[in-house]
């Protein structure tokens, strides 16, 4: 009978009793399957596991059963397996071909340190040629004039890219709000799809821009039609002014915006847009802190959900009671005394504030519990916290949202036919030439408005004084 030794050095029982002891750690998860008990690493060594181990324990936080867990194979897919291999890249169709191939499948040119893009790998010919047409303006650092269709007339797609690049630039420069950018983009969206892209600008006609009239009208009432209708001309409308067409755009009449009497017999269809006293004190009442301010925010100075979200402490004066903030949307400077219920509020706001997570939002008075600012360009989150409160009232009404209460300031601030002192509190601009020779309103005056809605609201007759 032969006798078979195991030789074991020094090296290879020190990695063992390693093992051994990682497996006895208190902290270890121990899994039952198969009627054993094992660690998580031990049932990853089993033979009978046909998973990796990041797979394995995934499964197993899911809720999976452990024997499935450990011996369901993967989905297709996702068995590891390489990548296919992609394509080798095409020689030049001649040696002294000016463009060279790129891993995106097009062939390229370096021009003043930038990459361009002339077409794909296997129409050589054609990329070629746009870059003949466009190569003097590219070495003289101009962007290139559109060349597509008949000679060098301007595409629909063409005009979009570089309208929403200089809206871009003013994007940027601070010019407009992000906002206002993508809702810029959703228009040239929409005018692309219905035109297609390469239509060309000069050949719309009348009856094109009545098409894109019914597709708006499908999907927004008559105030959003008007916007989209304005939005669209201001594209066609930088076409003209930069000379990139020849003649402007000829609209016809059933591109007209929707008359002034469409848009009130709809906005009286909907009802009122504004939040009445009991309904207001009925969100105070359930309202978290934040919020509660935010909305007293909204019925004592006529703040909207951009205002609240980028109020800056810097802006509040507490102590004496007033709140100076040049409106975001237009930055026309405002300035209004606060309720004492307010000033109470905002203490409470400002005393609990989370820390927020981005230094840039340090000054702001309203943080989210994640530490986030309330205004996103994305989201609207004092707006969705709003319809969740008034989900809870059942009070809910079609149009009827934060902005309310900015509709019920100025309808009951009207009361007191001080019209300048409600719109310096709104943030609105007065066009008669009153407002060229009036140099300031009074804070009585400010105040007077403002102990009128506080009345309103509360239902006393003590006008709010700071």
């Amino acid at each position: 009978m032969t006798k078979s030794y195991l030789t074991t050095t020094s090296e290879s029982r020190n990695s063992l009793r390693e093992v051994g002891q990682a497996n006895n750690r208190f902290d270890n998860r121990r899994i039952v399957a198969f009627g054993e008990e094992k660690t998580l690493a031990q049932w990853c060594r089993d033979p009978r596991c046909k998973v990796a181990s990041g797979t394995f324990v995934g499964r197993l936080n899911r809720g999976w059963k452990a024997e499935r867990a450990l011996t369901e194979p993967p989905l297709q897919g996702y068995t590891g397996k390489p990548a296919a291999k992609r394509p080798s890249k095409p020689s030049k169709p001649y040696r002294d071909y000016p463009l060279f191939a790129h891993a995106t499948g097009r062939w390229v040119k370096k021009i003043r340190g930038k990459l361009h893009y002339f077409g794909k790998w296997d129409d050589p010919q054609g990329a070629l040629q746009k870059y003949l047409d466009t190569k003097e303006d590219l070495y003289a650092g101009r962007i290139p004039r559109g060349k597509y269709g008949r000679g060098d007339e301007l595409t629909v797609a063409d005009l979009c890219n570089r309208f929403l690049t200089h809206k871009q630039h003013a994007m940027e420069n601070g010019e407009i709000v992000c906002r206002t950018f993508y809702e810029l983009k959703a228009t040239t969206d929409r005018i692309i799809r219905v035109f297609g892209r390469t239509r060309l600008v000069e050949d719309l006609a009348p009856e094109d821009f009545g098409l894109l009239r019914r597709d708006i009208s499908k999907t927004c009432g008559p105030t959003r039609l008007t916007g989209e209708i304005t939005r669209t001309k201001a594209v066609f409308k930088y076409a003209a002014r930069n000379e990139l067409i020849a003649k402007s755009v000829r609209y016809g009449s059933e591109f007209d915006p929707p008359s002034k009497s469409v848009i009130r017999k709809h906005r009286a269809s909907n009802g009122s847009r504004m939040f009445e006293a009991e309904e207001i004190r009925d969100l105070l009442d359930i309202a978290c802190p934040q919020m509660r301010a935010m909305i007293l925010l909204g019925v004592n100075c006529g703040f909207g959900n951009h205002d609240c979200g980028t109020l800056a402490r810097s802006n509040v004066d507490l102590d004496r009671g007033w709140v100076h903030f040049p409106r975001p949307k237009t930055g026309i400077e405002r300035r209004c005394p606060l309720w004492p219920e307010t000033i109470a509020a905002l203490q409470e706001v400002i005393a609990n504030r989370p820390a927020p997570r981005n230094e840039a939002d340090e000054d702001l008075v309203f943080i989210t519990a994640t530490g986030h600012r309330w205004h996103l360009d994305y989201t609207d989150t004092v707006g969705v916290h709003m319809k969740r409160l008034l989900e809870t009232l059942g009070t809910k009404r079609p149009g009827v949202r934060f902005y309310g209460l900015r509709h019920a300031f100025r309808t009951v601030a009207d009361a007191t036919r001080d019209f300048p002192a409600a719109r310096l509190i709104m943030g609105h601009t007065d066009s008669s030439i009153d407002d060229f020779y009036r140099e300031r309103v009074d804070d009585e005056r400010l105040e007077a408005v403002t102990g009128h809605v506080h009345s309103w609201l509360f239902g006393t007759d003590d006008e709010c004084k700071s």
